[in-house]
């Protein structure tokens, strides 16, 4: 019942920015934590920052350490992702991800989260 829908994916020339959301819907509680991972052609689902939902706690990908942020808007449970400084190689599906269990397996690890959203695209030319 619990559903992620991501939305705010689009077209932008590299150096533009866009703001990605993750809308939560079914769930009656706080996620542990939540986080974005995306999936360019040929290439496997990575993770890209993860949010932990009591403690904040932040992490990004060395690609996009610097670039993006991500926040949640707590009482919706809403997670964004600001990515600023686009470049061609952000483009992918963009999905977001969510489990409401702490776990020991790496937060970028897909198999940690058990709910997934159906992705929004981020295509950046140059």
């Amino acid at each position: 019942q619990v559903q992620l829908v991501e939305s705010g994916g689009g077209s932008v020339q590299a150096g533009g920015s866009l703001r990605l959301s993750c809308t939560v819907s079914g769930s009656s509680g706080d996620f542990y934590a939540m986080a974005w991972f995306r999936q360019a052609p040929g290439k496997e689902r990575e993770g890209v920052a993860v949010f932990y939902t009591a403690s904040r706690y932040i992490a990004y990908s060395d690609s996009t350490k610097g670039r993006f942020t991500i926040s949640q808007d707590n009482p919706k449970s809403t997670l964004y992702l600001l990515m600023n400084s686009l470049k061609p190689e952000d483009t992918a599906m963009y999905y977001c991800a969510a489990d409401f269990q702490n776990s020991g397996i790496s937060h970028f690890a897909t198999r940690r989260y058990k709910y997934w959203g159906q992705g929004t695209q981020v295509t950046v030319s140059s």
